[in-house]
């Protein structure tokens, strides 16, 4: 791996770990850096510009998000998914979802929550068209959405924790497959659970929405 291969060039002077972090985990998920590639500290340090100390800290960090594991030896590698794995992301996905939706259905007054949903499915329908990179942050800001508007701050971190690994899913079954799943329709079911307030009906459609999209990704 050479000092051209990652389009990254030296980090400002400023936060470097955040810097470094946000650098590395863009090029997992973009496929950059590639399933299994083996990650050396002597390489990424001077790629980035960075002391080994910053890089360990930034690479521990992407452990904890599921995009690096650790082999023989101690030895880092970008994590390599198989289908088992995709389908427990997007069953951990589903438990979190659900859980936002259903407390907004507890809410009385949805209409604002409604809007900003909507305000979503509409962004998801225009990115869609421009290609599966634009589609891929509609899709994942929309959910992204529901989550926060949950209130629930620690459901939208749990959920922010498995980002790394959905762009790796969706990565890793390639665009067709990927391009399936940015159906504005499917996801305006959701929307329409939510404003009917039946909680049983979410979690129903929220858990369907998943499997399906798990199913794509998996088998096409």
């Amino acid at each position: 791996m050479t000092t051209e291969t990652l389009a990254l060039g030296g980090l400002q002077k400023t936060s470097l770990r955040q810097q470094a972090l946000s650098a590395l985990r863009k090029a997992i998920t973009t496929g950059e850096l590639p399933p299994g590639k083996h990650l050396v500290e002597t390489e990424l340090s001077e790629m980035l510009q960075i002391s080994r100390g910053t890089l360990r800290e930034a690479l521990r960090q992407l452990q904890q998000e599921g995009l690096v594991s650790i082999g023989a030896r101690g030895r880092l590698s970008v994590r390599s998914l198989d289908t088992g794995e995709i389908r427990d992301i997007f069953a951990v996905r589903a438990a979190l979802e659900v859980l936002a939706a259903q407390t907004l259905c507890h809410v009385e007054d949805r209409t604002d929550a409604l809007a900003s949903l909507r305000a979503s499915l509409g962004a998801m329908e225009a990115a869609a068209k421009r290609g599966l990179d634009e589609g891929v942050e509609a899709d994942l800001e929309f959910h992204r959405a529901l989550c926060r508007l949950s209130g629930n701050q620690s459901l939208v971190h749990a959920w922010e924790q498995l980002e790394g690994s959905i762009r790796m899913s969706i990565m890793w079954a390639g665009k067709d497959r990927g391009l399936k799943n940015m159906d504005a329709g499917r996801h305006a079911d959701i929307v329409d659970a939510v404003e009917s307030g039946d909680a049983d009906l979410v979690g129903r459609v929220i858990r369907r929405h998943m499997d399906t999209a798990a199913d794509v990704l998996v088998r096409g």
